[in-house]
């Protein structure tokens, strides 16, 4: 086995075509083929061929100092795919070990955790979805038996929209202001000086900071999360604006200052499916012109409140919010993005909606060796 840095037009294409040649076509869905062109730029990308020259896995390899000042130093590794191989999987992780100068190893992840990454440790039957990992049963085994262990254990979630789930419906006598089982009292609105806000597709630019501050703000005491920057935040966001579903989006201002939010997006992993991730110019227009068919599932992206307003259930004044416009807009199925295990509340949200954990997720760390 040998590790080949990209530096070829021909070695990123082999880099970005490796996994949809690996996974099965209805399950993996690719990253963006510009958000890893991009990622360039900060992190060394690698393939892995065996004697015959052949493709056998991928790699990328990279530093974060605003991770290491929350977790310690780490040699970060993404973007990573492989044959079910131990020698493969070995040539990987020894090129890891060997830039990582005494530093815990930790991945997958494109380029941090709160951005891309992870390992599903379960629903392997599941397709995956948008920002969201699909691998095989064996990565979590092949990590395992190589020495890793599991860091920010999570799950995906999955909550069905069409009244198959019963809890989704509001109970008998359930207390007024009571949508999918989420129940707030609509008195409050006008006592605590309550406005929801939605995202608009012409004025999403000038939404984004305010997002931003307080995605940071709610998630700062997570173990994972690094602040993320306006940069960051624009290339993740990248192309959302024509895509958008204006009633998904939302936020929640309490007299004039936004204090909660959540980011829904239709989902369209079936289409980058098919077109194994490359979102060109002409697969732009294509989707615009079918965009009416991926509004059947939704994709719950990311969701908080800022520290001092949390408690105050103006997340489930939110989903309640959510629901509603979910329903009126004829989708089926919401899915969303890990959530850890120890966010009790998080969780507890999407059991209330009669949400069931989709995949088990998780990151991996191996001490030095």
């Amino acid at each position: 086995m040998r590790l080949d840095p990209v530096r070829s037009r021909a070695d990123l294409r082999a880099f970005v075509d490796f996994p949809l040649r690996l996974h099965p076509t209805d399950r993996y869905v690719p990253l963006l083929s510009s958000v890893i062109a991009a990622h360039r730029g900060a992190a060394e990308l690698f393939l892995v061929r065996d004697r015959r020259g052949e493709v056998v896995g991928r790699t990328s390899m990279h530093r974060s100092a605003p991770l290491d000042a929350k977790v310690g130093p780490r040699q970060l590794f993404g973007h990573t795919e492989f044959v079910d191989d131990d020698d493969v999987f070995t040539a990987i992780m020894d090129a890891v070990e060997a830039r990582a100068d005494g530093r815990h190893l930790f991945g997958p992840v494109a380029l941090l955790p709160n951005q891309t990454g992870g390992v599903i440790t379960s629903g392997f039957a599941d397709r995956g979805f948008v920002d969201s990992a699909w691998n095989p049963a064996y990565y979590p085994d092949m990590y395992e038996r190589h020495g890793f262990h599991r860091r920010f254990e999570a799950d995906t979630w999955r909550v069905d929209l069409d009244g198959t789930a019963t809890a989704a419906r509001p109970a008998a006598g359930a207390p007024a202001g009571t949508d999918h089982g989420f129940a707030f009292d609509d008195a409050r609105m006008a006592a605590e000086r309550l406005v929801i806000r939605h995202g608009s597709r012409w004025r999403l630019r000038s939404q984004l900071p305010i997002l931003r501050r307080m995605l940071n703000a709610s998630f700062a005491q997570l173990g994972y999360y690094t602040p993320i920057s306006a940069e960051q935040l624009a290339e993740q966001t990248d192309g959302l604006a024509f895509l958008l579903d204006e009633g998904l989006l939302l936020w929640l201002e309490k007299a004039g200052r936004p204090v909660a939010f959540v980011v829904t997006v239709p989902d369209i992993s079936e289409y980058l499916m098919s077109v194994g991730g490359r979102l060109g110019v002409l697969n732009q227009l294509r989707l615009l012109a079918t965009r009416g068919r991926y509004r059947r599932d939704a994709v719950l992206i990311i969701k908080g409140t800022v520290p001092d307003e949390q408690g105050n259930g103006y997340l489930t004044l939110l989903s309640r919010e959510l629901h509603r416009n979910l329903a009126r807009n004829g989708y089926r199925t919401l899915r969303s993005t890990f959530v850890e295990r120890t966010n009790v509340a998080s969780a507890a949200q999407y059991r209330r909606a009669g949400g069931r954990p989709l995949h088990g997720y998780t990151f991996y760390e191996r001490g030095a060796r």
